[in-house]
Parts: C-alpha cells; sequence; structure tokens
C-alpha cells in the first residue's frame, strides 16, 4: 500500500483472464484445476435483494459457455473483512461491489486500476494471481448513458449530481470537464469530489436544475416510487439519467419523458457495467444481448 494507506495503482492497466491461468495450470498437471474451473463471482452489498445483477451475469456465463456461479453476498458491516477473504480462494475469481462498499472495501484491495483510482471508488474486483484489482466499471456504464442522452462530451456541461457516494464519484470521472454541483447529505464528510459539494437541505440548489445541461440522480432515491427533487424543478431543455433501475422506470424519468427530455435510466447502466466487468473477470468478450435478454420482465 502506498502512505496514505490506499493500494497502489497498477504500473499498467491490468486484466486477470482465469480462463487462460486455468488453461496454463492443467498443461502443468495442477492438482486442483479441475475443481478450480468452476469459479466463483460475488455481489457484496448490504440489503440488495432486489439486484438484478445475478440473473444478469449467470446468463452472461451460460452464453459465453462458461461453468460460473454468480452469487449475492448481503455483508453487515463487520463481516466485510472476511466477505474478502471468499475473494482469495482458489475457485473465486471475483466480485461486484455494490451499497454500501464502493468506498470501504478499497482498503482490503491489493491494487487499483486508473478509473477505480480516479474515483476513489470501486465496483469490480478481480484476481491478478494472490492479488485482489479493484476496478470502477460504472465509469464505463455512465459513460454509456451520456452517449445515450447524446452528452458524448461533457466538457464545458453544467450538470447536477445527486449524491457523494461511490456511484457519484464515478459520475465524476465519465463527466471530466464538466462544471459539476454535487448534492450531499453531509457535505462536511464528502470527501473530496471534482466540483462543487452543496448540502441537500438547502433547496436552494434545486434553482441551478432548471438550467442545468443534465441532472444525474446517484442516490437510491427511486427504488420505492421517492422523487429525489420536487417535479418543477427537472431542467428545462437538459437531459435526465437516473442510475436507479425499476420495471417501468422511476418517478424522475417518468416525470422526465413526459416533459419530453432526453433520458437514460439505471437498466442500460446495469448492463454496460456489467459487460465490462465480464470482460475483466473473463477475459471474453461480454454477450451483451443475453445480459439484456436476462433484466427483459
Amino acid at each position: 500500500p502506498a502512505e496514505d494507506g490506499l493500494p497502489l495503482l497498477l504500473h499498467r492497466p491490468q486484466r486477470h483472464d482465469a480462463l487462460r491461468d486455468q488453461r496454463n495450470r492443467l498443461q502443468q498437471g495442477h492438482p486442483e484445476v479441475r475443481r478450480e474451473w468452476f469459479l466463483k463471482i460475488y455481489l457484496l452489498g448490504h440489503g440488495i435483494s432486489y439486484s438484478r445483477s445475478p440473473a444478469m451475469q449467470s446468463a452472461a456465463f451460460r452464453a459465453a459457455g462458461l461453468d460460473w456461479t454468480y452469487e449475492l453476498l448481503d455483508v453487515p458491516p463487520d463481516a466485510l473483512t472476511h466477505a474478502i477473504q471468499k475473494l482469495r480462494a482458489p475457485d473465486a475469481a471475483g466480485a461486484n461491489v455494490t451499497i454500501p462498499y464502493k468506498l470501504t472495501v478499497m482498503e482490503h484491495l491489493d491494487r487499483l486500476d486508473a478509473d477505480a483510482l480516479r474515483a476513489h471508488a470501486v465496483n469490480t474486483i478481480s484476481r491478478d494471481g494472490e492479488h485482489l484489482v479493484g476496478s470502477n466499471t460504472d465509469v464505463a456504464g455512465i459513460r454509456s448513458a451520456l452517449e445515450d442522452v447524446g452528452l458524448t462530451d461533457p466538457r464545458g456541461a453544467k450538470v447536477v449530481v445527486l449524491g457523494a457516494g461511490g456511484s457519484a464519484r464515478a459520475a465524476g470521472v465519465a463527466l471530466e470537464g464538466a462544471h459539476v454541483t454535487y448534492i450531499a447529505r453531509h457535505p462536511d464528510t464528502a470527501g473530496e469530489l471534482p466540483g462543487h459539494v452543496a448540502a441537500w437541505s438547502d433547496h436552494g440548489w434545486e434553482s441551478n436544475v432548471r438550467s442545468a445541461d443534465l441532472l444525474l440522480n446517484a442516490t437510491p432515491l427511486g427504488r420505492r416510487e421517492e422523487m429525489p427533487l420536487r417535479p418543477n424543478a427537472l431542467p428545462k431543455q437538459g437531459a435526465v439519467i437516473d442510475l436507479v433501475y425499476v420495471a417501468g422506470g422511476t418517478p424522475l424519468v417518468r416525470k422526465a419523458r413526459s416533459l419530453g427530455l432526453r433520458t437514460a435510466d439505471g437498466w442500460g447502466v446495469l448492463v454496460a457495467q456489467g459487460a465490462r466487468s465480464f470482460e475483466i473477470w473473463t477475459g471474453k468478450p461480454a454477450p451483451v444481448d443475453a445480459m439484456r435478454e436476462a433484466l427483459t420482465p
């Protein structure tokens, strides 16, 4: 680890091809290769029974001809260290990380890739030999959403991001060059973010949304039909991205669509980030069509 306690950045982004290593062990007569061929991926989070990642990634493994499993682990805060140790077992190939561990998981890893280091958040863990490598594929997912709403080059754009956690930090990387305001419940503990941080309790920020080029919701609000801001505070002519995914769209997305605004929701982001995670774990192209189909009601 570096002096600040964070894992060191890889000199070059590396991808662990678990299949390649297994083939090498098979050729070398490794005694445990047969057992290790059936590898496991985990989803680490807390209160995440709603997640569709297990269905999506399991479909991806089947489509790619991999006899791998994807297991959801609901991890209480005091059990995160134990859960990380499961990733060091011979039959583990990696994990996804979600709420609330995208930041705290970093101290348990050996290395970070470039996007994870810039975002100061991790949502994907892979194996590089005995080392656990943290990546941030949320960045790729959000870039895909930006393309969907016509904001391929966000430089100079006025953006309001709701939230200051791991997903908001990934958004900051994807929005490099934009003028970003983050709305945080606790600005004093939000840490370093690449933009202005305003308090959620100060509703003056809603006036900034009206003139924004983009409103991006990086909070869980919307999963239970909550509206994260007043309906009359949406951008006049901009776009809306909501990282939450629910059938039929969140209240925020539905309202934005009714106003004729360009929108992207969490379903597309889920597939895009999941595809990148799949490629990191396996070294194979992601079967995106199969992943999308697995999410179809």
